[in-house]
Order: structure tokens, then sequence, then C-alpha cells
């Protein structure tokens, strides 16, 4: 086999194998309760696997998972919704007791590469509230289309006076 060949194939292997990364991992109070917020860039359609956990007095506690079970104490308290590019954790009641280090943890099925994680120290009195603005920003794409078809729909304004 030809080198250059060979290199090529191993480049589209890597890449390939490299399935999904997350980009970013941010937390903010809604009224009392606490979301973690957890972007990723996918470049695949195998499903998504998630991890919550919570690193205190140096012990890991999972909060909300697919991939192992969640602790009891934390069972009742906490969900997780999925939208493109984001998994979001949402703990009801968040309290100081809850302070701690965040990690979230994905996996996509057949990714060669091994889990990201990402971390987050959490301290109640340094949380910004969410911004309802925040909703917008997941949804970029409809924003911009917004906003790019404005003139249009004020030049339709115009033709119909």
């Amino acid at each position: 086999m030809n080198p250059t060949v060979g290199i090529a194939v191993i480049l589209t292997v890597l890449q390939a194998a490299h399935c999904q990364m997350i980009k970013d991992l941010s937390a903010c109070l809604l009224g009392q309760n606490l979301r973690v917020d957890c972007r990723y860039e996918n470049k695949t359609d195998n499903p998504l696997t998630y991890e919550f956990s919570i690193t205190k007095d140096n012990r890991k506690h999972v909060i909300h998972s697919t991939i192992s079970v969640s602790e009891n104490i934390y069972r009742s308290r906490a969900n997780v919704t999925m939208h493109k590019n984001l998994v979001c954790l949402h703990l009801q009641s968040f309290t100081t007791s809850d302070e701690g280090i965040y990690m979230c943890e994905l996996r996509a099925t057949n990714d060669y590469t091994g889990n990201q994680i990402k971390n987050i120290t959490v301290i109640k009195d340094k949380l910004e509230k969410c911004a309802g603005f925040s909703l917008l920003i997941q949804n970029t794409s409809w924003l911009l289309l917004l906003l790019l078809s404005l003139p249009l729909l004020q030049a339709m304004d115009f033709v119909s006076l």
C-alpha cells in the first residue's frame, strides 16, 4: 500500500472514531433549582449516553445517568433533558449541601476515543441566575433565520401597501 494512502486512511478512521466532544459545561440557578448545561459537538447519529455526578468530600456521587445507577438521594430531585447538542441536568431544591465539583460524562455508541468528561465547580453563592436568553442560544439557527428574514418581511409589507 502506498504510504500516502495509508496515512489518509488512518486519518479518516481517527476522524470518524471521534464522534462527539464536550464543548462547554456551565451551571446556573433557575429559582431554587440548579441547571447544569453540557454542550457538545456530535459528528454521528449513534446513540449518546451520559452521566452527571458530583464530587464532594473526595467521593463521587452519581446524580443522573444512563451509564450507571443514580444514587437514591438524587433520584427524586434530578432529571435530564436532551436537545440538539445539549444535555441539561435539572436538580430541584438546590442547597449549599449540593455544592461540589459537577461532572458531565458523555459516551457515543461505537466511539473508540473513549468518554468525554468535563468538570465545573458549583458554589451556590457564586452561581448566576439562568437567563431566558440562554434558551434562545440553544436554538441559534432559528434566531438567525428570524433576523435574516426581517428585511424580507418588511419588503413584503411595503408591497402590500
